[in-house]
């Protein structure tokens, strides 16, 4: 009877790296999967023009590598403009973001007031309401307006999202009340704890919210294809559809295109993901 802790804590030994070879095998395999729709971009961008795209069996690798389709990508096509349109969009969608979902999602984490709750699951239902339900109404509003035709017409609607608003809410009320009151002793009124407080506590999600607004504005093709009509407006993604969309179509092209637009996203990924960790309490008070 004494042997049998022994042959148990045997038995989990010998299944612990097991688990963990398969567990390894599981990510290799999905890693795989993910990734190879991405090298058959790259490499379908980096074939030479006398050779064959669609072949049989698929060649993952290409047997003339040339960087032809990138030179007639940004020679043949405004693609500077595209790209500084939509540079231009998804950084000010970002700061009004974060400015004004912040603001908001404070007094909804620590003020008291009658119908917060109310006010909270309004917004919060807004998540449910596909955007082509608005789309019209925002079209028209966007014209009475006066932005029709404009790239503040693309900022306007990701201005505020229901999505960033609730994220900083539950952000705020994980920061210890006496931060708050240290703060207030020191002198700060509402704004000056949201701002002292508040942000640095909430740094990490703060930048998690900043990558999703980015990536989604940066991606964005409907509004962009109702609202403008004027290609000197354009952002990258109708860019690259006037690049599918010509009579002499060339993948390479637009393959280069596509690799194109996920390069800024892959860099803003790898140049924040080390701050996308809980940021700690002690930092939440400046100066």
């Amino acid at each position: 009877m004494g042997r049998f802790p022994y042959v148990e804590m045997r038995r989990k030994s010998l299944a612990s790296p097991l688990l963990k070879g398969l567990q390894l095998g599981v990510l290799i395999v999905l890693a795989l999967v993910i990734l190879l729709p991405l090298l058959w971009l790259v490499s379908t961008s980096l074939k030479g023009p006398a050779e064959e795209i669609f072949t049989s069996p698929p060649a993952l690798l290409p047997a003339e590598p040339s960087l032809m389709a990138y030179w007639r990508l940004f020679a043949d096509n405004p693609l500077g403009i595209y790209l500084l349109n939509s540079t231009v969009v998804s950084s000010l969608a970002v700061v009004a973001n974060l400015l004004f979902c912040s603001l908001a999602a404070y007094p909804l984490a620590r003020m008291r007031f009658a119908g917060r709750g109310l006010v909270l699951a309004l917004v919060v239902a807004t998540i449910l309401i596909p955007f082509q339900v608005v789309m019209i109404p925002l079209y028209l509003l966007m014209v009475q307006l006066g932005l029709r035709n404009s790239l503040m017409a693309l900022v306007i609607p990701q201005a505020a999202t229901a999505f960033g608003l609730y994220l900083l809410r539950q952000s705020f009320l994980t920061v210890p009340v006496e931060l708050e009151e240290a703060a207030r002793i020191d002198g700060c009124s509402r704004l000056g704890e949201w701002w002292n407080v508040m942000i640095p506590a909430a740094r990490a999600d703060l930048i998690t919210l900043a990558m999703f607004v980015f990536i989604g504005t940066w991606s964005d093709f409907l509004w962009p294809l109702v609202i403008l009509d004027d290609p000197s407006l354009y952002t990258l993604p109708l860019g690259l559809q006037q690049l599918a969309s010509s009579f002499s179509l060339d993948w390479r092209i637009v393959a280069a295109g596509s690799v194109v637009s996920i390069l800024p996203v892959l860099a803003l990924f790898i140049l924040l993901q080390r701050f996308i960790l809980p940021s700690s309490s002690g930092d939440a008070v400046k100066g």
